[in-house]
C-alpha cells in the first residue's frame, strides 16, 4: 500500500520556463522529504490548459543531496539550458544516498510526489510519462509496475525490470533504448523484459545503440523523436 503526500515547502518560487528546486514533506518513518527539481513550461501562467508531465529518474552517480546533481543528465539537462522551451511539466527527485529506486520505499516517496504536483500544477493525468537512466532505468520499470494506470507511456533507458511484471505492462506504450556495448548494465537486461512483455501480447519499441556502452541516454534524451513520441500517447 502506498502512502500520499499532505504537506510541502517551496524551496524557490516557482517561475515559468525557469527550472526551480523544490522539496516535499512526505508522511514516513525516515526520509521523510524528497527534493526534486521543477520545470513548468514558458507558457505555464498564460492560460488555464493542463499541461504533460514527465517524471525523471536519474542514475546512481546522481544520489545524495546535492539537487543540482540531477540535472547532470536527461530533460533537468535540457531544462537548465538557456534557449530551451519544454512543453512538458518535468519533475526530477533525488534518490538518497545508498538508496535505489526500485525500492519499496522509493517507489512510495515517488508515488507522494507524484500525487502532490497533480494536486498542485495544471496536470493533464491522460499524459503522465515516465523515464529514467541506469539506476533510474530500473526504477522506471519498477515504478510503472507498481502503478501501471498513472502513466500514459514510459521510456527506460539502460536499466532493467523483473521479467514477471510482464503482464502488468502489456497495454502500456512503451520505448526502451540500449547500447549493445554496455559493460555497466547489459543488453539482455532490457531484452529480458521486451521478449516478456512481447510473450504476453504487448508490443514495446526497442531502440539498440550497436556502438555504445553505458551511455545510451545522451542520445535517446537528445532525440526530438522521443519528446513527440511521449506527447503522442494518452491515456
Amino acid at each position: 500500500m502506498f502512502l500520499c503526500a499532505t504537506t510541502s515547502t517551496t524551496v524557490a518560487a516557482q517561475s515559468p520556463g525557469r527550472q526551480t528546486k523544490q522539496q516535499l514533506a512526505i508522511p514516513l518513518e525516515t526520509e521523510n522529504t524528497i527534493e526534486y527539481l521543477l520545470y513548468l513550461p514558458a507558457g505555464y501562467n498564460k492560460s488555464k490548459e493542463e499541461w504533460p508531465l514527465i517524471l525523471f529518474l536519474h542514475g546512481a552517480g546522481e544520489r545524495g543531496n546535492d539537487i543540482d546533481a540531477v540535472a547532470k543528465h536527461g530533460p533537468p539537462k535540457l531544462a537548465s539550458m538557456k534557449g530551451k522551451s519544454l512543453p512538458f511539466i518535468i519533475i526530477s527527485p533525488q534518490c538518497p544516498e545508498g538508496k535505489r529506486w526500485r525500492d519499496r520505499q522509493q517507489l512510495t516517496r515517488l508515488l507522494a510526489l507524484l500525487d502532490n504536483v497533480e494536486q498542485n500544477y495544471r496536470v493533464d493525468k491522460k499524459r503522465i510519462y515516465l523515464t529514467g537512466l541506469s539506476m533510474g532505468g530500473y526504477g522506471t520499470w519498477h515504478l510503472a509496475a507498481a502503478a501501471p494506470e498513472r502513466f500514459a507511456a514510459i521510456a527506460p533507458i539502460c536499466g532493467g525490470g523483473n521479467p514477471h511484471d510482464a503482464e502488468k505492462l502489456t497495454g502500456l506504450p512503451i520505448w526502451v533504448f540500449h547500447g549493445a556495448r554496455d559493460q555497466v548494465v547489459p543488453l539482455a537486461q532490457s531484452g529480458q523484459m521486451i521478449d516478456a512483455i512481447k510473450q504476453q501480447g504487448g508490443k514495446p519499441k526497442f531502440t539498440v545503440y550497436p556502438e555504445a556502452g553505458h551511455d545510451s541516454w545522451s542520445a535517446s534524451y537528445n532525440n526530438p523523436e522521443l519528446y513527440r513520441w511521449f506527447l503522442s500517447q494518452q491515456k
